[in-house]
């Protein structure tokens, strides 16, 4: 009868049945003559009780009758006498004990054999020259991996593969593409089982040469080809046959359909008959071709393979223990290919989910209003077809002080008798807590600690009696004792919030907290959330509390049973908020009104305000006087006095409360005062010097934020020492910081001379610049002209400024060019050297713009070593040069040839000839004396050279010189 046994959470190891020993899978090599013919698949489980084992072929129990061929010992199943038809299959241990039962993984036995042809002799097979022939093997009935040779004539002689011949492993059959009289004979094909390594020998086939003519040319004729569309596990060795009969021989090829090259891993093997892609990946899947060619055609198949990969747990379920009436939710994931569906087991029996309360959703398992009869031992099985893995995890339904529990009793029995319980060996008493229902379930309510214990469901009918126990385990509910409350911190302060709990002392607990509903990730937050509790207290600190951590905390706790959770309001004071809209309005020459919105006090009320503004001639913001002076609370407005006439300002304003001064706000739009004549005069009056007639008279100009208006200008009042009356002039520049009085009755005026008024620097800055490295110290820039004078503006030339990337911009060289030139060219640089650079034009009135930066890097140095080892040879006629090679460094330019100057001792005109070997001949008279210098030539410029003199050599036919370092060689006559 099946009344669901009840289990513990206290125990005090774990006893449900774990695998400690799973079977594996079983390939037996059967020989006849074997008289053992045995295998023992292993299964090993520890728990308490002691697990017992069953076994199951095939999802069918195995019986252990009497006689039988099966026996268990421990948990290990042995099967005898083995029976390739009775024993192949899947195979599967379960081991039981009081918690519940466990299904193994699958393991498949296989017999591998290898029986003997039939046939004893086999017709012959008749072709003409020329033509292709396929010789089948047929091998005989077999289980296990077979691999496939091919005797011509007698043994040993094996057949050879090549391009002409191919013995597919596939098939086992010999393909010719094309007969030769020498393939005439008797072909034996040749079968190895590679599990039980018997081998066995077909009947001669004999090939005959027909005499009706030779078969001429045709196109290619494919015979062997893969499947059209074949799986491929992750991690395997595959391996694609392709072969065509044909006359010429058909050379084979193989491609990807969508053009993607093999992988170095790829094999083309036995005359490109056999692709092999080993260690098989996903993106190892997609189409392939074979193309077969010859001078008569072509042929191709193509094959499809896919990448498939047997399920694997990513995400499996855990033990839990619950409390009567709560809700479980076991997540279950596996990835795999195809994608893997999914069942669950309980007890290793299917798992009824007819029920409402039972779901199954991609993989995870739901139950809701959970009883004792779902204790038990669960298994997710994720599978595809390629295998299926188990995940398991035991589920234990506990009740809690308190509440209520229903122990059911479903006892099979016909005709329906008589229910009775019992608690541990006495009969239980019904009370107005214990009462038993009319279908035999045992109830009690406001469950407590003295409840606990083990109940035995006894059924009685006239056939007979039967009974099932199972334990109730009382756990003592968990209670928060801390009280909810609400904190008020300041600003900066740090706090301890409290979560203290009560509860059963066997349980675990957990703490999570979260801020404002979202969970509190400790270590994140910049720092600010820390645990101080203990194992029974989930307390947390918040160090250096900011306005942004006021809001609501919760604690929630957690055990297998039950869950509690409180909550804190925490409030923290702070300095105000910025004020809001900010407007300004009565603008006058020297005063405005500023009127605001308070912001946030932030828990603390806002005390005073106060305005700063800001204008283009400030340093930062600066306080300004009010009207009133003090700006109380409840002052939204006040008048700003003392500001400067015709000037720009920005105001903002900013609270204060008695934690400190907040943010400041938002500027207000930019207004400008109103104009007012001046109020202040130049400073520093003075003058002297100055040519004959005149009188020079200098000030210090006014600055701008005190000129109080447009138009801004000076009137220079001035006499001669003693006089009653003032002369007057007007400078109308307000930067003008000197007046020149020419007195004209001195003398006549000279000669009449046109100059020019003073012109306005240039106002575009040139366009399209390019630099382009000439060598390891020269870049040459060029660059689009500016129009050579346009209304005041003349260009005199053009400035350049340039630095290297690594010295900065502050260390940047001047280079000034006359004229309205396109380009120049920079000197004097450091080699292999990153150079930014701007241009801008110049004229006598200043520098105009500066434009856009351009970068080059310079040229690595020339090589360092001269040409060295040089020798001569001289005739009647000619010259002839030889030097080593000179071979750059690696941080120098690669030589790209070699210079070679030359001229005779008593003239100065020198002649240059470029080459690019180490040897130079020249048709120079030996009669007079030459100076000769030979350098390597470089994109980075050239190396050193070293001067060589070769002397006049008279009445000699030839002479040979060798010069290694010295600046001058020494004759020596031969």
């Amino acid at each position: 009868f099946g009344l669901p046994w009840l289990y513990s959470c206290s125990v005090i190891v774990p006893r449900k049945p774990v695998f400690i020993k799973q079977p594996g899978s079983i390939v037996f090599p059967l020989h006849p003559n074997d008289p053992s013919r045995e295998v023992t698949f292993s299964c090993e489980a520890q728990g308490y009780p002691p697990p017992s084992y069953r076994w199951k072929i095939n999802d069918t129990f195995i019986s252990l009758r009497p006689g039988s061929r099966h026996s268990i010992s421990g948990g290990n199943l042995r099967i005898s006498q083995l029976n390739k038809d009775q024993d192949v299959g899947i195979y599967q241990c379960l081991a039981s004990n009081s918690f519940g039962t466990i299904l193994s993984r699958e393991a498949s036995l296989h017999i591998a054999y290898l029986e003997d042809f039939k046939t004893q002799r086999r017709s012959p097979v008749r072709v003409r020259e020329g033509q292709g022939v396929v010789l089948l093997c047929g091998p005989p009935p077999h289980m296990g991996e077979l691999t496939f040779s091919w005797i011509f004539n007698a043994y040993p002689s094996f057949v050879k593969q090549d391009r002409r011949l191919f013995v597919s492993q596939k098939t086992g059959n010999l393909y010719i593409a094309k007969v030769e009289p020498s393939d005439v004979g008797n072909y034996t094909c040749v079968v190895t089982n590679m599990v039980t390594k018997s081998t066995v020998h077909g009947p001669p086939t004999p090939l005959v040469l027909r005499s009706d003519g030779i078969m001429g040319e045709y196109e290619p004729k494919i015979e062997v080809q893969f499947p059209e569309t074949m799986s491929v596990a992750k991690g395997l060795t595959v391996k694609l046959e392709c072969f065509a009969l044909g006359n010429p021989v058909p050379a084979i090829s193989w491609k990807r359909v969508d053009g993607a090259p093999f992988p170095r891993k790829v094999d083309v093997s036995r005359a490109s008959s056999v692709l092999e892609i080993p260690y098989f990946q996903q993106e190892d899947a997609g189409q392939y071709e074979c193309v077969t060619e010859n001078d008569r055609g072509k042929n191709a198949v193509k094959g499809k393979l896919s990448f498939y990969a047997p399920p694997h747990l990513v995400e499996r379920p855990q033990d839990v223990q619950k409390a009567i009436d709560d809700s479980l939710v076991w997540e279950c994931k596996a990835i795999g290919k195809p994608k893997p569906s999914y069942k669950w087991l309980k007890n290793g029996e299917p798992l009824d989910t007819f029920e409402d309360r039972i779901q199954v959703v991609n993989g995870a398992l739901y139950i809701s209003s959970l009883t004792l009869a779902d204790t038990g031992l669960y298994q997710c099985v994720a599978e595809n077809r390629h295998g299926r893995v188990f995940g398991n995890a035991e589920l234990r339904t506990l009740a809690r002080q308190g509440g209520d529990v229903l122990i059911e009793c479903r006892p099979r029995m016909s005709p329906r008798g008589m229910i009775s319980w019992r608690k541990g060996k006495e009969a239980l008493r019904e009370s107005h807590r214990v009462s038993v229902l009319d279908n035999g379930t045992l109830r009690i309510s406001n469950v407590t600690t003295l409840d606990a214990g083990l109940y035995t469901c006894v059924a009685r009918n006239q056939y007979g009696v039967a009974s099932s126990a199972g334990t109730l385990v009382v756990k003592e509910p968990t209670i928060i004792t801390t009280k909810a409350a609400q904190l008020d911190v300041t600003i900066g302060e740090s706090v301890v919030l409290p979560c203290q709990v009560s509860r059963d002392p066997s349980l675990d607990v957990r703490f999570t907290w979260f801020f404002n509903e979202q969970r509190i990730h400790f270590g994140s937050y910049g720092g600010y959330f820390e645990k101080v509790g203990g194992k029974s207290a989930g307390d947390i600190m918040i160090r250096n509390i900011r306005l942004r951590h006021a809001g609501r905390y919760t604690c929630a706790v957690q055990t297998n049973m039950d869950s509690a959770s409180i909550a804190t309001d925490v409030v923290v004071r702070g300095p105000p908020g910025p004020p809001l809209d900010i407007r300004v309005d009565q603008v006058t020459e020297t005063t405005a009104f500023v009127s605001w919105n308070p912001g946030t006090d932030n828990h603390s009320p806002i005390s005073t305000y106060a305005i700063q503004a800001r204008t283009p001639f400030s340093l930062g913001w600066q306080a300004v006087k009010t009207v009133p002076g003090i700006l109380g609370r409840s002052q939204l407005t006040a008048r700003v006095t003392e500001l400067s006439p015709w000037v720009e300002y920005e105001f903002r304003v900013l609270a204060t409360n008695t934690i400190g001064t907040g943010e400041p706000s938002t500027p207000s739009k930019e207004i400008r005062t109103k104009d007012a004549p001046p109020r202040i005069t130049p400073a520093r009056v003075g003058g002297g010097g100055g040519s004959r007639s005149e009188l020079v008279i200098t000030w210090e100009p006014v600055p701008d934020e005190l000129q109080s208006g447009p138009g801004f200008g000076y009137v220079v009042a001035f006499r001669p020492h003693g006089a009653q009356s003032w002369m007057q002039a007007a400078v109308t520049s307000p930067e003008a910081s000197r007046y020149i009085f020419k007195n004209e009755r001195e003398g006549p005026f000279g000669a009449v001379t046109t100059i020019y008024s003073a012109e306005e620097e240039p106002s575009r800055a040139p366009s399209r610049i390019r630099a382009k490295s000439l060598s390891s110290s020269e870049v040459e820039l060029g660059w689009k002209p500016l129009p050579w004078t346009t209304s005041r503006r003349r260009i005199m030339g053009y400035e350049l400024r340039y630095w290297a990337e690594r010295e900065g911009q502050e260390t940047a060289r001047v280079l000034r060019t006359a004229g309205n030139g396109t380009s120049t060219v920079l000197r004097g640089l450091d080699a292999n050297t990153a150079y930014h650079i701007t241009l801008r034009a110049y004229n006598s009135a200043g520098v105009g713009p500066d434009s856009a930066v351009v970068s080059v890097t310079t040229r690595r140095p020339p090589p360092s070593q001269a040409p060295t080892k040089v020798t001569w040879n001289t005739t009647n006629s000619k010259i002839i040069l030889k030097w080593d090679e000179v071979r750059a460094l690696e941080n120098e330019s690669e030589v790209l040839g070699y210079k070679v100057i030359y001229k005779r001792s008593r003239h100065s005109h020198q002649r240059v000839v470029e080459t690019n070997s180490t040897s130079l001949e020249l048709s120079l008279p030996v009669d007079e004396d030459y100076t000769i210098q030979i350098k390597a030539i470089s994109e980075g410029g050239e190396s050193g050279s070293r001067l060589i003199t070769i002397p006049r050599i008279a009445g000699l036919s030839l002479m040979t010189i060798i010069s290694y370092h010295l600046p001058t060689v020494y004759v020596a006559v031969i």
